[in-house]
């Protein structure tokens, strides 16, 4: 049978989610040997979920790709947590699991999962943060007005990229979340002029967030790998103490509640690794045939 006509199995789950049809959903592919990265591409652009990952075991080695429905990114932290979970599921192992992925780029992470009475919740040590700097104090009214915000709405902090895998400008803002957009055709080129490669707004009194692709015509319902950006943000600045774990917000205002479980260690100046934590509720499974 060629590769083209071969079918490939997959796990419908949603991520940061105590229940089906919440939080973010998912594809997950247990085994994706053979398959290309534009064969990948265009399978997740067929199914429609925010992210689709894929993995392929080799002696033990779990390796995944990650892709959004325009490219293939080198880190992503729901698929991460999806596919531990799923992989939990599926070997029907009660109890505490631990699972290391090798990601594109050699890095790898490891994700610790638990299964209890039919639920499964996982955890994803992201690592020590990289903080990147900041945007510059001219550039706060360019950036709020770039998600339809007065420098009204942005908090007296700083806006900061940091990275945790991808480069996130954090533009913590005190209001106006609910009518937050992306009005900048250019935000992309916006972003890459501070360093960052995508933008989280984070509300830093009710730790709420939003998330959208760049160009604003898809809105992230639960952005795993901000969540460990946001982490740092947060002990850096005092909004959240070490060790001690806090629930970000997301999704709300598109009819998807997630809840993401963060907790930084470390001190505010010297930050030495943030986790990501939540449910993984599941919807189905499925078959597709490799385009």
């Amino acid at each position: 049978m060629s590769q083209r006509n071969r079918s490939y199995n997959f796990v419908h789950c949603d991520v940061f989610a105590s229940r089906p049809y919440s939080g973010n959903s998912l594809a997950v592919f247990p085994d994706s040997t053979g398959l290309s990265a534009a064969q990948m591409l265009t399978m997740t652009q067929e199914l429609r979920h925010f992210e689709s990952i894929f993995l392929t075991e080799t002696e033990g080695r779990i390796e995944a790709r990650v892709f959004d429905l325009s490219e293939e990114l080198p880190f992503a932290g729901h698929p991460i947590i999806g596919a531990a979970c799923s992989l939990h599921m599926q070997c029907g192992a009660p109890g505490q699991k631990t699972w290391t992925f090798a990601l594109q780029g050699g890095r790898t992470v490891r994700v610790t999962t638990m299964a209890r009475a039919g639920r499964y919740f996982g955890t994803l040590d992201q690592g020590q943060p990289d903080f990147l700097g900041t945007a510059p104090d001219d550039s706060r009214t360019a950036f709020a007005e770039a998600f339809n915000l007065s420098t009204g709405d942005l908090s007296p902090l700083p806006l900061e990229i940091i990275s945790t895998g991808l480069k996130y400008l954090v533009v913590p803002v005190t209001g106006g979340l609910r009518d937050a957009r992306i009005m900048a055709p250019d935000l992309e080129d916006r972003l890459r002029t501070v360093g960052a490669e995508f933008a989280y707004l984070f509300n830093t009194e009710t730790f709420e967030g939003r998330h959208w692709n760049n160009d604003g015509l898809l809105e992230d319902v639960a952005t795993g790998s901000a969540a460990g950006v946001i982490g740092a943000y947060a002990l850096k600045h005092g909004l959240a103490q070490a060790d001690h774990t806090f629930t970000l917000t997301q999704g709300h205002y598109i009819g998807r509640p997630s809840a993401l479980l963060v907790t930084p260690y470390g001190t505010p100046d010297a930050i030495s690794h943030v986790t990501v934590a939540g449910e993984v509720a599941f919807v189905g499974t499925g078959e597709i045939s490799a385009p």
